[in-house]
């Protein structure tokens, strides 16, 4: 009978424990994602400060943080594997906080771009570390709908990055932007302190060599991403960015076929479960920040609304998100991850696409289609989280949480630049014949303006094509990838039904 009584008196305080914790660990998420996404509305005020920053500057402002972030973040997971979730994710929001004050305080745009780093490899010790801290700290029972609120709030995190960030701009300057996330970060940090117990840290080795190529591997391979709608996908430094990306990728699956103790194992991929969630875990987040890079200024040049307007205009997306993540791992269980997924990315897809014939409607109807694409991510992230993590060791929940991260800012930047692309191109061929035959031809809706300033409602008209064309092309891409994403499910779920008979 002790037993008994043993398992019982451990499950009430740790059930207690599990709620500081994971509301602790949403914070900390909501923090770090919310802050890609906020960046973006800083853009027009960056362009006209006194850094002066150039349009490639400009980009790489915005760029520095997911870039280090990415590269970064499976290896943030294994440091906290190794060395301890706790110490490493309070470390992560100091150097998260430490990178917000050098960039409040940078007085030119070198400096700027060191902060945006150093907050970058904040971000990385972070995100990851917040899976493996929620997992080590939720009972086996509970863990599937801790995971599932925590994965909406990744997707919230972006949405409260707009929101917060219009109101931070609106109020001051860019500064004010990173100053504010100073004090956040701290207090997140003295929360961890006060909330989240440690844990054993694993024996496993450090791999080096292998976390040097998968560093050295993303790098190049988002410098061809993000450098491709700005210098061209043809040209030779995008072109030579992703040879040489796949070369260090195939360099790295060579050397961790052979090490005793990988930072991530190639043959993990192998896994239905796992590569299907980060596929789709991939294809959320390309519709997410192609939907993001766009809202703020399609809103702001459409509809003529505020910085603040614009950021509070996303809010009806948060709704579905907030209400219908706990309920997620139970419908899982009545009708199936496959069928969950196919109304996830059907409601993203629609959504996406309805929003390309809202820019004109009342207000009401381009809510309603956010309302939709929100309950698609209601849906999806919750679910993939869970499978991500479950298809890893629980001692691996590092890298688990890294490859997701890994995953998500993967996709972020894959949907910036091709939709920045497809906008670009439209834009450009629908502007006027007069700004057609400039040598170079504007690229933005202020360069237009700035040589043209009577023509300005038909540069704006030309953007709303633009940005038309590129909700277009996202919400295709989002719908045959989701495709496959599904296919795959299906094929996963049959294949454990098999093996259970068996």
């Amino acid at each position: 009978m002790s037993a008994p009584q043993t398992i019982s008196t451990v499950t009430v305080n740790p059930s207690r424990q599990s709620g500081l914790v994971l509301a602790c660990v949403c914070a900390c998420t909501i923090l770090v994602v919310g802050l890609v996404a906020a960046i973006n509305l800083a853009v027009p005020m960056l362009a006209v400060s006194g850094l002066h920053p150039s349009s490639s500057e400009l980009l790489w402002i915005v760029d520095a943080y997911v870039v280090v972030f990415a590269c970064l973040v499976i290896p943030g997971g294994a440091a906290g594997d190794n060395f301890g979730r706790k110490g490493v994710l309070i470390a992560g929001l100091i150097t998260f906080a430490a990178g917000a004050a050098i960039s409040a305080a940078s007085a030119n745009v070198i400096i700027l771009l060191l902060g945006r780093a150093i907050t970058g490899v904040g971000a990385a010790l972070v995100l990851p570390n917040c899976v493996g801290v929620l997992v080590h700290a939720t009972a086996p029972e509970r863990r599937g709908r801790a995971l599932a609120i925590w994965g909406a709030m990744t997707g919230m995190g972006g949405l409260v990055g707009n929101i917060a960030g219009a109101a931070l701009l609106t109020a001051g300057s860019w500064r004010t932007l990173f100053g504010a996330i100073v004090p956040i970060a701290l207090l997140c940090a003295l929360w961890t302190v006060v909330s989240v117990k440690r844990s054993s840290p694993s024996p496993r080795s450090l791999d080096p060599v292998g976390t040097a190529l998968l560093v050295a591997a993303t790098i190049t391979l988002l410098i061809g991403i993000i450098e491709g709608p700005e210098l061209s996908w043809g040209s030779a430094i995008v072109i030579a960015a992703f040879a040489v990306s796949v070369l260090l990728g195939a360099a790295w699956v060579f050397v961790e076929l052979r090490v005793r103790h990988p930072l991530l194992d190639p043959r993990l991929f192998l896994i239905p479960l796992l590569s299907t969630a980060s596929l789709g875990m991939l294809v959320l987040f390309f519709g997410s920040f192609g939907l993001f890079y766009l809202n703020a200024s399609l809103l702001q040049y459409g509809r003529g609304y505020s910085v603040l307007q614009a950021g509070l205009a996303i809010v009806p997306m948060t709704v579905p998100m907030l209400l219908g993540a706990r309920f997620v791992p139970d419908l899982v269980r009545r009708i199936g991850i496959p069928l969950t997924l196919s109304a996830a990315f059907l409601a993203i897809g629609i959504g996406l696409f309805g929003l390309t014939f809202a820019a004109h409607q009342p207000y009401l109807v381009y809510a309603a289609w956010l309302v939709l694409i929100g309950t698609g991510f209601a849906l999806a992230l919750p679910c993939l989280t869970a499978e991500l993590t479950a298809a890893l060791p629980a001692e691996q929940a590092g890298v688990a949480g890294g490859l997701q991260s890994a995953t998500r800012e993967l996709g972020s930047a894959l949907g910036v630049a091709i939709v920045g692309t497809v906008l670009t191109e439209s834009f450009t061929r629908h502007l006027p014949a007069t700004l057609q035959h400039q040598d170079p031809i504007p690229r933005t809706v202020a360069e237009a303006v700035a040589a043209a300033p009577s023509q300005q409602a038909v540069i704006i008209g030309s953007f709303t094509t633009g940005a038309e064309s590129a909700l277009q092309v996202a919400s295709a891409v989002t719908l045959i990838a989701g495709v496959l994403v599904v296919a795959a499910a299906f094929q996963t779920s049959r294949r454990r039904k098999i093996s259970s008979t068996n």
